[in-house]
């Protein structure tokens, strides 16, 4: 018996490229485009392990989880890191990273999370570019949650490296991600003996193997479903707008900033300033004695399609996250959600 989601062609390569030419489009990027066949975390460890090596010093962005971890990776690849915090109830400002450029002026990379779905926070990206490119460093950018949530122009904003998912506003799955690279990002690539090579993380490899030879012969098998879930979450995005797509995250997130106070039930929200807050999620504090955690899960027991999680770590007790992306990002949604809360607060 034939199944429509086992008994498909293989995947051919012109099929593959015209899936990357229909990202490069949502990126409004002329850069290459490299689709992984994993998880987002894959190309941010690739791009990472390519780009940093000893005697290179990078600036790291630290507005929440992802920006810990691309520190981590970094140290390991040797480089000297400048980890530049800020509160995770906030975003970081340009001028923030012009002080930190200038008090290293050694520093050739900077890493930094566009927007953080884990905190709810957003950075300004624009003026970050900005500063980088005079800067002279290459430019790694986490974009996985703010893709299809807010604007995302790489190529304007000086991005060299712009890693995407589609899991998040983008509506699809999280087995397939991709990233953007510049020339000069290749340049870079290229001139670390260290960077990863015959390795799932390189690429160099998909340099290599695929674009140099003309994009006519896939280096492996392809994740074929989550290609073709790729292709239709940017299908979708076509047919609605980004501009749409975006507006409908945007409102979602403002109906549940206003709710959630409106509610009077003690929350606040964790990103203190609206500026500052994600279009893709909306994180909550709740109220002195309240535990987030069983707040969550007495919602969760009345309707578990909620899309409502507990703060991790440390956070687990005192955040509430709604994740209002992708299809979560509508009015009935937002709406039934701030209810569940609202009754689970009692």
């Amino acid at each position: 018996m034939t199944h429509p989601l086992l008994d498909l062609a293989p995947l051919t390569a012109e099929h593959f490229a015209s899936i990357e030419r229909r990202v490069a489009s949502l990126l409004a990027t002329e850069h290459d485009v490299v689709i992984m066949q994993g998880e987002a975390l894959l190309p941010l460890e690739g791009c990472i392990r390519g780009g940093a090596r000893p005697g290179s010093t990078a600036l790291n962005v630290v507005t929440g989880p992802y920006g810990q971890t691309f520190g981590n990776w970094l140290r390991d690849c040797g480089a000297t890191v400048v980890d530049l915090e800020v509160p995770f109830h906030s975003a970081v400002t340009p001028e923030q990273v012009e002080r930190g450029l200038a008090a290293h002026p050694e520093i050739d990379f900077v890493s930094l999370v566009h927007a953080e779905a884990a905190t709810g926070n957003t950075n300004p990206v624009a003026g970050i570019g900005e500063v980088v490119r005079a800067h002279g460093a290459l430019f790694m950018l986490d974009a996985v949650a703010s893709v299809a949530a807010e604007p995302l122009l790489p190529d304007a904003w000086g991005v060299d490296l712009c890693v995407i998912g589609g899991q998040k506003a983008m509506g699809g799955p999280a087995g397939v991600s991709a990233v953007s690279v510049s020339p000069r990002a290749w340049e870079r690539l290229a001139a670390n003996p260290g960077a990863p090579r015959r390795s799932y993380l390189s690429l160099l490899d998909w340099k290599e193997r695929w674009i140099d030879g003309g994009r006519t012969a896939l280096p492996h098998a392809p994740a074929q479903l989550e290609m073709l879930a790729l292709e239709a979450c940017v299908e979708r995005i076509e047919a609605e707008g980004l501009d749409a797509v975006m507006a409908r995250h945007a409102a979602a997130a403002s109906a549940t900033r206003a709710g959630a106070l409106a509610l009077g039930r003690g929350l606040e929200p964790f990103v203190h300033e609206a500026s500052a807050a994600a279009p893709v999620a909306t994180t909550l504090r709740t109220p002195p004695g309240v535990n987030a955690s069983e707040v969550v899960a007495k919602a969760l027991a009345a309707d578990a399609s909620l899309p409502l999680i507990a703060g991790g770590g440390a956070l687990a007790g005192e955040m509430i996250r709604v994740n209002h992306y992708g299809p979560d990002a509508s009015p009935a949604v937002v709406r039934s959600t701030l209810a569940a809360l609202g009754t689970a607060l009692g």
